[in-house]
């Protein structure tokens, strides 16, 4: 009878207890505005930003693996980043997630049409993948979001990087990504050597808005074409933010990235965005 007691008190601990693992990665409500960090890439262009909803953390390999049913990635461990992921990929994770959780899937994607907008030589795919802004399911951030969000919003404190000046107290990076600190120039030989790798999420310190690991750790997609003056857009994706192969100067907010759609590496991830009502 005391054992009965016993486990009937802890029973409600126990109901938290796994309430708050299944939670661990919630989404955070970013409230919108204009962009206030002199270092965003976006700042002083008059761009008002709209409330959204950003993952606290880069998705991990054990969310992946509940919602696609395999794991991609290169380096193995349910809280590692999950890797390796093209943008198609990450797409097709929101909308199956979408459907798990019962929301209505923001994408809608047809594998048998050519995106006509897709002028890419190294993609094969060239699926067709078009929005429903009205869907209130997972989507990947738009470059705008990911910038505002990584650069502190309306609370920015005006970091080069997302949380800090001082990039190795927020990034897993090609410095501190492995056994140890290595100081010289980018070397590759010597990234391989010290065994570099993404790292568990949310171990370092997070931004101003509660968010870790949006400099350094994995490259996350957007959900834009890659345009400036010497690109037009529809030749690669944006991704952003760095990662555990990167220098610095790709783990400032400022820096933007491309690759092709179709195209996964093991530095490679993403977060997820939902509109706010």
């Amino acid at each position: 009878m005391k054992k009965f007691f016993f486990y009937l008190a802890l029973m409600p601990v126990l109901i938290l207890s796994g309430c708050k693992k299944d939670a661990s990665n919630e989404l955070i409500l970013i409230n919108g505005g204009e962009f206030k960090n002199e270092h965003s890439y976006f700042f002083g262009k008059d761009i008002v930003v709209k409330d959204f909803f950003l993952s606290k953390y880069e998705i991990t390999q054990k969310e992946w693996i509940e919602v696609m049913g395999y794991n991609p990635s290169q380096f193995s461990g349910d809280n590692l980043p999950v890797d390796m992921v093209s943008w198609y990929e990450c797409i097709l994770y929101c909308n199956r997630r979408s459907e798990v959780e019962g929301f209505t899937p923001y994408y809608i994607v047809d594998t048998l049409k050519i995106d006509l907008n897709n002028f890419s030589e190294f993609d094969d795919l060239k699926w067709s993948v078009k929005i429903n802004e009205a869907a209130d399911g997972y989507r990947l951030p738009t470059e705008i979001e990911w910038d505002y969000a990584a650069s502190g919003g309306i609370k920015s404190n005006n970091y080069i990087y997302s949380g800090s000046n001082n990039l190795k107290d927020v990034a897993w990076y090609w410095r501190n990504s492995g056994n140890i600190y290595l100081d010289g120039k980018w070397s590759w030989v010597n990234i391989e050597n010290n065994h570099s790798r993404t790292r568990p999420v949310g171990q370092k310190r997070p931004n101003e808005l509660g968010l870790y690991d949006m400099s350094g750790n994995v490259r996350e997609w957007c959900w834009d074409w890659y345009e400036d003056d010497e690109l037009e857009s529809g030749h690669r994706r944006v991704w952003r933010g760095g990662g555990w192969i990167g220098g610095e100067h790709a783990c400032a907010i400022s820096y933007r990235g491309m690759f092709e759609a179709n195209g996964s590496g093991p530095d490679q991830g993403f977060r997820v965005a939902r509109n706010a009502p």
